[in-house]
Order: structure tokens, then C-alpha cells, then sequence
């Protein structure tokens, strides 16, 4: 097995950047949704399996997500009266989903999360 360079970690590093800055950018402008970028970001570049690539997606997205939240809430653009009752439900999606993750294997995760992917796309463009 061939040692790994200085380079090809500072090229995953810089790669591992950039990626960041488009999920970032994504899930700014987007409102979320970085995961659709990252979840495959880091199965095929960081070669992550499904479950280490959603569960790494998650955590990198959490803080990002308070964030974006804070300055739409501080700009005005959030309604409570939706966001409240949105925001427990999707909590308790969350927890029970991370729980389903467990249990899932990689390969019915991946079709899963790919599938919803497709149908996201096309229903975007109807």
C-alpha cells in the first residue's frame, strides 16, 4: 500500500474547502439543502460510506442551518406562526430519522437518498 503524500492530503483539504463554501452557499441562498452537495461530496471524494456520509452532512449542516435561520429571522423573512410548528416537527423527524439511519443498510440508503433526489429535481422543474 503506497503512502499518502503531503500533496494529496492538502489537495483533499483544499477540495474539502471548496466544497464547503458551495454547501455553504447552497444552504444560504437556498434556505437548506446543502446535503443534496455534500452527502455525495463525501461518498465520492471522501470516500465515506452512506450512513458516515448523511451523519457528517448533518453535523456540518446544523450550524450552518442556525445560522441562515438567524440572519431570515433578523431580516424579517420568517413566520412564526409556520416556522414553530415546522421547526418541532422537523426536529422530531430528525431524531426519529437518525434513528432509521442505524438500521438502514448503505445500499438501500443510497437508492433511497437518490431516488429522492430525482423526484426532488423533477418536481423542481414542473
Amino acid at each position: 500500500m503506497k503512502a499518502k503524500s503531503w500533496t494529496d492530503d492538502k489537495k483533499k483539504k483544499v477540495f474539502y474547502l471548496l466544497g464547503g463554501l458551495l454547501v455553504g452557499f447552497l444552504s444560504g441562498f437556498f434556505g437548506g439543502g446543502g446535503g443534496m452537495v455534500v452527502v455525495p461530496l463525501l461518498c465520492l471524494a471522501g470516500k465515506l460510506s452512506q450512513k458516515e456520509a448523511h451523519a457528517t452532512a448533518i453535523a456540518v449542516i446544523l450550524p450552518l442551518s442556525i445560522v441562515s435561520g438567524v440572519v431570515y429571522i433578523l431580516s424579517g423573512n420568517y413566520e412564526l406562526s409556520i416556522g414553530l410548528p415546522v421547526g418541532i416537527a422537523f426536529v422530531i423527524g430528525g431524531v426519529v430519522g437518525s434513528f432509521l439511519l442505524k438500521k438502514l443498510p448503505d445500499k438501500i440508503l443510497g437508492v433511497v437518498f437518490g431516488v429522492l433526489m430525482i423526484v426532488g429535481g423533477v418536481r423542481l422543474l414542473c
